[in-house]
């Protein structure tokens, strides 16, 4: 008799993602580096740079459970607006928020994708957002645009960033480079073969793409070259002021880098439109 057919796995989507980030391994792990980690040497030493004044509006997009947000806090950023699209994250970084008495700052769950930004659980806050001048910069820390899945909706993403933000603002971001080391250029060159013969996993959308399960739970994930990234800017109303590796910028401790791989932050600015 013949084996019954494997069903085929589907695409991943934005709901694959936000289902994975809702799962409470996910909300465990993200919640403990929100409590215990804190922002990386890099990441606090690009953010004062990026954002000198710390009255500007700032809108955090892709929060998680409020690492980066409590962060700035932290450092005297007082106007800042956080959202995540992951129901969960969202109420674990409220709760810190709370705990650490961090007045002035709005945790929305939103989606990035699906903007101009309103607050799908909370209706005064849908209002107030609706009254809030243009920000005068923008963060998407720890590779959050990256686990959009679709070139296509990442791209519509900057755009609808660069709607809400002032001629000229910042938008700090980080990436992987799937081309920074010569074992990750040996890896993409056997994984550009499966995709030639159509072998790859089918549930990836685009070349880059990853989908694994760790301690994390299961994390979708684009990896770009430099000059995806670049192209990506150009397109949707951005101009690159720089790029850079972690590893140049500080080296972290022993903490930050088990949980987090190399990265390459970005710098850019958003055109007139």
């Amino acid at each position: 008799m013949a084996e019954p057919r494997k069903p085929a796995r589907v695409r991943i989507t934005a709901a694959t993602v936000r289902a994975d980030f809702n799962d409470p391994v996910a909300v465990v792990h993200y919640a403990r580096a929100a409590h215990r980690l804190g922002l990386w040497t890099s990441e606090r030493q690009l953010i004062e740079r990026a954002f000198p004044d710390r009255e500007a509006r700032l809108l955090e997009l892709g929060c998680g459970a409020g690492r980066v947000t409590l962060g700035l806090w932290e450092l005297g950023y007082r106007a800042v607006t956080a959202i995540d699209f992951a129901a969960e994250l969202v109420a674990q970084a409220r709760a810190l928020v709370a705990e650490r008495g961090a007045h002035g700052v709005d945790l929305l769950r939103a989606d990035a994708t699906r903007m101009p930004l309103v607050a799908e659980d909370d209706p005064a806050l849908r209002r107030r957002c609706r009254r809030v001048p243009r920000f005068q910069g923008a963060l998407f820390m720890f590779n959050g645009l990256m686990q959009i899945p679709g070139r296509a909706r990442r791209r519509r993403t900057l755009r609808e960033i660069h709607r809400l933000v002032t001629p000229d603002a910042p938008l700090l971001f980080t990436t992987h480079d799937r081309e920074d080391s010569r074992e990750e250029r040996l890896l993409w060159k056997l994984e550009a073969r499966r995709w030639a013969r159509g072998e790859q996993d089918p549930r990836l959308v685009d070349f880059g793409d990853r989908y694994f399960e760790d301690e994390a739970g299961r994390t979708f994930m684009h990896l770009p070259t430099r000059d995806e990234i670049l192209e990506d800017l150009a397109v949707t109303g951005w101009r690159s002021e720089y790029d850079i590796m972690r590893r140049h910028v500080a080296r972290e401790s022993a903490a930050v880098r088990d949980f987090s791989d190399e990265c390459r932050f970005w710098l850019a600015r958003a055109l007139p439109d």
